[in-house]
C-alpha cells in the first residue's frame, strides 16, 4: 500500500457517518437583508464602493461615453485598451480616436505585445455583469473579447456598469444568475482599487494592479 493509499484509508476510517444536516443558507439571507428597490440598492453599492476610493459617475445609457471622454480628458489620458467585440467597446473605438483618445484594441494575443500591454497602456474599459450593493463590488466575467488581463495590469480601470444589474448580495446574485449551472474560467470580484498592507498595516493602492477604479453607473432617471 502507497503512502497515499494509506492515508486515505486513514481519513475514510475516522469520516464521520453522516456529514450532518446542512445550514439553511437561503433562510439565513431571507432574514438577513430586506428587498430593495433598484434606486435604494444603487446608492448602497456606490457607497460602499466610494469608501474603498472608487470614482463612481452616474451616466445615462446614451451618454455614457461623453462621461467617459471627460473622465480621460481630466486625468489626461489619451490612450485607452478597448475590447473592440463588445458592444460598449465597439462605440469607444469609433467615437473616441476623433476626439485625440487612441482606442487600440485588444484583439490578439498576449504573447505578441505583453511589452506594450504592461509599459504602454495607462488605462483600459471594460463593463461589469452586475454588482454587489452589500459590499459594493463589481461582478467580472471576462471573456474572449475582454480578457481579465485588461482589468488587472492598466493603471487606470473604467468600468461600465448598469444599475439594473446590481443586486442586494452575494447569494442573491449566485442565485438569480444561476452560477451554479456554469461559471467562467475567471470571474472577479471588484471592490476599489487594488491594496495591500503591511505587518505595519499600512495601507498602499496600487502594488499589484490599477491604482484608480472609475465606475460609470447606467441609472434610468439620469
Amino acid at each position: 500500500m502507497s503512502a497515499r493509499d494509506r492515508i486515505l484509508a486513514k481519513l475514510k476510517a475516522n469520516a464521520p457517518a453522516t456529514a450532518g444536516e446542512l445550514p439553511d443558507v437561503a433562510g439565513w439571507y431571507a432574514t438577513h437583508r430586506s428587498e430593495e428597490n433598484s434606486t435604494d440598492k444603487a446608492r448602497r453599492f456606490r457607497h460602499f464602493i466610494e469608501l474603498a476610493h472608487a470614482e463612481v459617475y452616474s451616466v445615462s445609457r446614451g451618454g455614457w461615453l461623453q462621461k467617459l471622454y471627460e473622465v480621460l480628458s481630466a486625468k489626461q489620458i489619451d490612450k485607452l485598451l478597448v475590447a473592440p467585440g463588445t458592444q460598449h467597446g465597439a462605440r469607444a473605438q469609433a467615437e473616441l480616436p476623433p476626439l485625440g483618445i487612441a482606442c487600440p484594441g485588444y484583439d490578439t494575443s498576449i504573447e505578441g505585445w505583453k511589452a506594450a500591454m504592461f509599459n504602454d497602456m495607462p488605462a483600459s474599459f471594460t463593463a461589469a455583469r452586475g454588482a454587489i450593493a452589500e459590499t459594493g463590488t463589481l461582478i467580472l466575467w471576462p471573456t474572449a473579447d475582454e480578457p481579465r488581463l485588461m482589468s488587472l495590469v492598466p493603471p487606470v480601470h473604467i468600468v461600465l456598469l448598469d444599475a439594473a444589474g446590481i443586486h442586494n448580495t452575494f447569494y442573491e446574485a449566485m442565485q438569480t444568475e444561476s452560477w451554479k449551472d456554469g461559471l467562467p474560467t475567471n470571474s472577479l470580484l471588484i471592490s476599489g482599487p487594488s491594496k495591500t498592507a503591511d505587518i505595519q498595516q499600512t495601507l498602499a493602492y496600487g502594488a499589484h494592479g490599477p491604482k484608480e477604479l472609475v465606475v460609470l453607473m447606467i441609472e434610468e432617471n439620469v
